[in-house]
């Protein structure tokens, strides 16, 4: 007879559940119906509270719509969101957002955000890309509540306008800097 050790057991749990994890991917799932269903509830919020935005969405070539991000923090920190990339208003591809930051922080806060990509090229990088991290080429049309939202000339010749909104909680700040965003199946 064999005697099982608990390390043996241990380590065959976690390889049984490395590969068991890649069973659940999606397929067959109400997933994308939710995330489509976020996206909807969130433009339509964006549009009816900052009717500006409605003129960059007709001028982008696409759209990543992030209907919710929560970051948490308390020295180290962290985020995560699904949206879904839509084309000519159809959703194309779904992506995730992850963040981590480290430094002098506290505090949680929840907000949507949405891209717009103004350029071909700009869509096209996106979509190409493994993963994507917002960095310099992003222009924020405005990070606060209560501002009016426009869409001047030196902002509509960025590649990707961010638009944030909708925050809530007591976390200072709300940037894309860092973000990576990747395709998945939900």
């Amino acid at each position: 007879m064999n005697n099982i050790s608990r390390r043996t057991f241990a380590l065959g749990a976690l390889a049984g559940a490395g590969v068991l994890s890649g069973c659940g991917n999606g397929v067959g799932s109400n997933g994308a119906a939710a995330i489509d269903a976020r996206v909807d509830q969130t433009l339509n919020f964006l549009y009816s509270k900052y009717p500006g935005t409605r003129g960059l969405a007709d001028k982008s070539l696409g759209m990543l719509v992030m209907p919710l991000i929560t970051e948490a923090g308390f020295g180290f920190g962290g985020g995560y969101g699904r949206g879904a990339l839509r084309v000519n208003d159809v959703t194309v591809d779904y992506y995730s957002a992850t963040k981590g930051s480290f430094g002098l922080q506290i505090g949680a806060q929840q907000y949507a955000h949405v891209l717009f990509f103004m350029t071909e090229n700009a869509l096209m990088n996106y979509r190409r890309s493994s993963g994507w991290a917002a960095g310099a080429d992003v222009e924020y049309v405005f990070r606060d509540q209560g501002e009016n939202i426009r869409a001047e000339t030196t902002t509509s010749t960025a590649p990707v306008l961010a638009v944030i909104f909708g925050q809530a909680g007591l976390h200072v700040g709300a940037t894309l800097e860092g973000v990576k965003y990747t395709r998945i199946i939900p």
